[in-house]
């Protein structure tokens, strides 16, 4: 992996299609709909769609949809070519005027404020605009975008949760995540909308995630106080490649497939690993819990092969980014917490 040293040279890095991933989408037929195109992933992910086109001389269109609050993202969307729509997916009179097209990445949600007042927002984005969504587009092939956190907390032992373990979501947030599998499954089975529900933990852009998490508390010397000991991760550009790929998966009844590394990684070992690089001490102020979210990704290596970057490269990077000064999205994954409060 070479090592981004700037924010163009990483996004660049984050949007690359793979060969696999050109080789599908010139069989792909339709244009591709990202709804919540303007969160951390989506960016990166219509950009290596629209890449992908480009590279197949393709006039297919990759359009965002969100209701872009945050500054910067719309303007950058269109400077790459990516057509733009502003829409609250709350309304269905908004979701109305979106084009039907053949393919959908469904990549809205709310994860934190799931305490403190906030958790009707949190369950009407995750459960009622999931449902505006399935009604006006049930007749495209759509991939959800889930997380883990719908699973129990495991302990590493196991090797992770598959596909087949049942839901068992602790806390609001993981329970309205469930929610909106399970609104998108009724749409799959009595309108036999063709569904993939991407059960992503945890993706890293070097910005954010789990790695940048941890090895941030590392340069800073803060210590770890506990929670879950261990995690899963994936680098963001194979998770957006996955996330296309899977747009040939969607079935009726719905599929599901868990998205992240074949590694089961220790904080504690990470957490060491980057002190090394960085010259630094880990400081642990109490012990880590035995269970964990863990996710099991043989279903995902077995469909598409594994990932292109792995965790000791994304260590690596992760540290060379921190050390030079790279910037941060300020969005930490609070990927220890195993209360479910977010």
């Amino acid at each position: 992996m070479i090592f981004p040293n700037t924010e163009n040279e990483l996004e660049l890095m984050l949007s690359e299609p793979s060969p696999r991933l050109l080789s599908f989408m010139s069989e792909l037929k339709g244009d591709i709909i990202v709804l919540g195109a303007n969160g951390k992933m989506g960016v990166s992910l219509a950009r290596m769609a629209k890449r992908a086109f480009l590279s197949l001389k393709s006039s297919q269109r990759v359009i965002a949809v969100s209701r872009f609050t945050e500054k910067g993202g719309r303007e950058k969307l269109e400077s790459l070519g990516i057509e733009t729509i502003s829409c609250d997916l709350l309304n269905p009179r908004e979701i109305e005027r979106l084009p039907k097209v053949e393919n959908v990445i469904f990549m809205a949600g709310r994860k934190f404020g799931t305490s403190g007042g906030t958790e009707p927002l949190t369950w009407a984005m995750n459960v009622l605009a999931p449902a505006n969504v399935a009604r006006h587009f049930k007749d495209s092939r759509i991939v959800i975008f889930s997380t883990g956190c719908i699973y129990p907390l495991v302990p590493v032992s196991g090797g992770g949760c598959s596909e087949t373990e049942p839901a068992n979501p602790v806390g609001e947030y993981a329970q309205s995540c469930l929610g909106r599998e399970r609104v998108f499954e009724y749409f799959s089975n009595t309108e036999k909308t063709q569904i993939l529900l991407y059960r992503l933990n945890y993706a890293s852009d070097l910005r954010y995630g789990v790695l940048y998490d941890i090895a941030l508390k590392v340069w800073k010397g803060e210590p770890f106080s506990g929670g879950a000991g261990f995690f899963n991760t994936i680098w963001q550009g194979d998770a957006n490649s996955y996330a296309l790929l899977s747009l040939g998966l969607c079935g009726s009844p719905a599929e599901k497939l868990n998205v992240t590394g074949s590694e089961l990684l220790s904080v504690r070992d990470s957490a060491e690993a980057f002190a090394s690089i960085m010259g630094k001490a880990a400081v642990f102020s109490a012990d880590f819990e035995d269970k964990s979210y863990l996710n099991n990704a043989s279903k995902l290596i077995s469909c598409f092969g594994a990932p292109r970057i792995t965790a000791e490269e994304l260590i690596r990077a992760q540290a060379h980014w921190i050390m030079r000064g790279g910037q941060g999205l300020d969005k930490p994954t609070h990927f220890e917490v195993i209360d479910g409060k977010y």
